[in-house]
């Protein structure tokens, strides 16, 4: 017979907290108002450069003049405590200040590009918010980084769905269903091939870092682009033929116009 130490409940010792990937905190769940109505939930991630600080999500998640979405300010969730990832709080952000839009896009030869930044102001947030940011290291910088037969990762919140306790967002694989480093049809984006939804617009695709160091150390994941939506055929058999199950993915080198130092000017 095994003999069983037991000690009083009152005794027994807390819990480690498990050791999780800073990927998962790298993207905070965004949500779309309109005054104090909600309206749509997206995804998003932080980008830092030259000790700046921003959220990227897409462009249609801050405005979609073709549906009529106008919403004025996002609020996203920030973790307060690593070992305690129960406790977070939200942080709102306003899109407009004294009638202008703060948030910066962009275009290029292409045509306009689905993807926005906003800069957020450290002296706002939390003392001890916990954030993981890409940088531009995390960048790609040579495109035979990236096998025709990469396992990707897409960081979201599919229809809005995450770990409501943990405030964590879920993983979805993906393939690249386009040769990356080559606009498709001459657009800023190439294909995945994922199983996406709606919510999941600006979270970030990415990949492994085969080897980090420096400021990739601390997040060792490359940033490949930011998912935009899901692409179909308009002559597509609603009935006969299955969804096409391709995405577009703007190409994350974008953020270095979008994040560079303000000039005198505003940009468009």
């Amino acid at each position: 017979m095994t003999l069983l130490n037991t000690l009083p409940a009152g005794d027994m010792p807390a819990p480690r907290p498990a050791p999780v990937d800073p990927l998962f905190l790298s993207a905070p769940r965004v949500s779309a108002f309109l005054g104090q109505q909600g309206l749509t939930n997206a995804s998003g991630f932080f980008f830092e450069r030259d000790e700046r600080l921003f959220l990227v999500t897409s462009r249609h998640v801050v405005i979609d003049e073709a549906t009529g979405h106008l919403p004025d300010r996002l609020e996203i969730e920030l973790h307060l405590d690593l070992s305690d990832l129960t406790r977070s709080t939200g942080f709102s952000m306003l899109l407009y200040q004294n009638g202008r839009a703060v948030w910066r896009q962009g275009r290029d030869s292409g045509g306009s590009i689905d993807v926005a930044v906003l800069e957020l102001d450290r002296r706002q947030l939390p003392a001890n918010a916990v954030i993981r940011a890409y940088t531009p290291s995390h960048l790609v910088q040579d495109l035979s980084e990236v096998a025709v037969d990469a396992s990707l990762l897409v960081v979201g919140f599919p229809l809005g769905f995450h770990d409501a306790v943990h405030h964590l967002p879920v993983l979805r694989h993906a393939v690249v269903a386009s040769p990356y480093g080559i606009r498709f049809q001459g657009k800023g984006f190439f294909l995945t091939d994922a199983r996406t939804h709606r919510g999941t617009s600006g979270a970030p695709v990415v990949l492994r870092h085969p080897a980090p160091q420096g400021e990739t150390a601390a997040l060792p994941w490359k940033l490949l682009g930011v998912h935009s939506s899901r692409m179909d055929m308009g002559n597509r058999d609603l009935v006969q033929d299955e969804s096409l199950g391709l995405n577009c993915v703007w190409y994350a080198d974008i953020l270095l116009k979008l994040t560079e130092a303000p000039t005198s000017k505003a940009p468009a």
